[in-house]
């Protein structure tokens, strides 16, 4: 299987669905508080992007995921499960939206910081949003996918992080997860080169403890082994002639 370069069309149907996902997650800003659950705010988007952005939660059924955003709290690393227990004072949580919109999916994921937070809690928060901006910065034409882990690693781990290895970014477009896989470590040089027209996301989680991870019985929801804290942000992103363009970026980030 090789990676799919989007035709102008398919990269304005890709920039559609991004911007709804991106509107998604500015939705549910203000509903992100202490005593909330997660099911409630799955439900908030779920209604959202059913009946205000006709379009469909692309998480819902997918292998048998049972919600349609998914919700990682404190240790979780990623894919957690909504469900009825309140978010507590001092949380960090994790919310990652997928919108098909006339075939075409948009993933972007937002930390959120509920109550007084721990500096070391907001630090780690903080660092995972400014690694994911380094990978970003290696997109463009002519750049192996290798520098965009490669600039992750390093800062991650120059701020006594580690980075989760088990998962990793993909191509998106009508498939969820398509080639290539967007690791977030490794060496400049490893991968393919970008191409115009190549569209991925790149999502790091990065632990504040050791990387290693164990994954829930539910074969969902993984979890940092040593209970340590993890974070991840999202960005949908297209490799352009001269560089990148975030399709999934939210006005707050302009």
């Amino acid at each position: 299987m090789s990676i799919i370069i989007k035709s102008a069309s398919e990269i304005e149907k890709m920039r559609v669905a991004c911007k709804l996902a991106s509107e998604v997650l500015e939705m549910i800003a203000p509903h992100v508080v202490v005593g909330v659950t997660t099911n409630e705010l799955n439900q908030l988007c779920h209604d959202y992007i059913v009946d205000v952005q006709n379009a469909i939660p692309a998480p819902l059924n997918y292998r048998g995921f049972p919600k349609s955003i998914c919700t990682s709290v404190n240790h979780q690393i990623c894919h957690g499960i909504p469900n009825d227990k309140p978010l507590k004072n001092g949380d960090i949580v994790n919310i990652d939206i997928t919108v098909i919109k006339d075939g075409y999916h948009g993933d972007t994921s937002k930390m959120f910081c509920l109550g007084n937070v721990s500096p070391f809690a907001q630090r780690l928060v903080t660092v995972t949003r400014e690694a994911l901006f380094l990978g970003i910065a290696q997109v463009k034409p002519g750049n192996r996918f290798g520098a965009i882990g490669h600039a992750i690693q390093k800062y991650a781990e120059s701020n006594r992080y580690s980075v989760v290895q088990e998962f990793c970014g993909h191509g998106i477009g009508k498939d969820f997860h398509e080639e290539p896989h967007v690791m977030h470590f490794g060496k400049p040089n490893d991968g393919e080169f970008m191409e115009p027209g190549m569209i991925f996301t790149i999502e790091p989680m990065i632990n504040q403890g050791k990387r290693h991870m164990k994954m829930m019985a539910d074969k969902w929801q993984a979890v940092t082994k040593d209970h340590s804290l993890s974070a991840q942000w999202e960005h949908t992103v297209l490799v352009t002639e001269t560089g990148h363009e975030i399709l999934t970026l939210r006005t707050e980030e302009l």
